[in-house]
């Protein structure tokens, strides 16, 4: 199983299932140093390959900053042209996960770091957190930004990367951006409840369910359908699939074998 090499990102391994993955370079405001990109990389492959996890949290150390984005110092130092696709590391693009993520923003997400939380699933903010695209401020461009047009309208998207201005955490959950928002020193027992909620359903159901949005997503509606029932079979064919119903009837929590 593949281990963090660095203290750059920790890795909590919860008993309930959920893990923990704190960005720590607080005093780098958790930029996406080489060492950071490396600590994610073996943090995501540790959670996807590790039976026992089921969700994972993504959260920053410190109080100022979730993720400030990419080293542009490092840009400099490499007169950086393209970034290479695998450089950041995504999950859902060039990192494979099959189970869910939750963005846990303490504080300012620019750049990349509004990138790695537009990532996870879904997305939970201190009402401290602020967000913005801030590519057109420093020369950059954004082409990761394109799948957030499935998650905002599109007159908001166009502002918010066009004038490279921040947004607060209320503004970003009155457009869709986040789910739920949270006083600072309460942000993580937030993200925790809501991985919690997860953790409740059928492992199998989980994930057919998270099929289910990912090909909405990327298919028309005739085409999402024929797609998502194919990817409900295992699910309807399972243990858990009767587990769940006899659990009803005899009144009591259904005991769940993900098979």
């Amino acid at each position: 199983m593949p281990e963090a090499s660095t203290d750059a990102v920790l890795f909590d391994a919860r008993p309930d299932g959920i893990a923990i993955l704190t960005i720590n370079r607080p005093d780098q405001r958790n930029a996406l140093g080489r060492d950071v990109r490396e600590g994610l990389r073996a943090a995501w492959q540790r959670f996807e390959h590790d039976p026992a996890l089921r969700v994972a949290i993504l959260t920053g150390a410190g109080e100022k900053a979730f993720c400030a984005g990419g080293d542009l110092k490092e840009m400099v130092d490499t007169g950086m042209t393209v970034p290479p696709r695998a450089m950041f590391p995504l999950p859902y693009d060039n990192i494979e996960l099959s189970k869910p993520t939750i963005a846990a923003v303490n504080g300012v997400a620019f750049a990349g770091g509004w990138m790695i939380a537009q990532a996870c699933d879904l997305c939970v903010a201190s009402t401290a957190a602020r967000f913005a695209i801030t590519e057109v401020k420093v020369g950059r461009s954004s082409p990761w930004a394109a799948p957030l047009i499935h998650m905002i309208p599109q007159r908001i998207m166009m502002e918010i990367i066009l004038t490279g201005k921040p947004i607060t955490a209320q503004r970003a959950y009155e457009i869709g951006l986040v789910n739920r928002l949270a006083e600072p020193d309460a942000l993580m027992q937030v993200a925790l409840d809501l991985a919690a909620e997860i953790l409740e359903g059928a492992p199998l159901s989980v994930k057919a369910g998270r099929d289910t949005v990912m090909l909405a997503t990327e298919m028309g509606r005739a085409a999402a359908l024929q797609a998502a029932r194919a990817a409900s079979e295992h699910t309807y064919n399972s243990e858990d699939a009767q587990e769940g119903p006899r659990a009803f009837a005899e009144k009591r929590k259904p005991q769940w074998s993900g098979r």
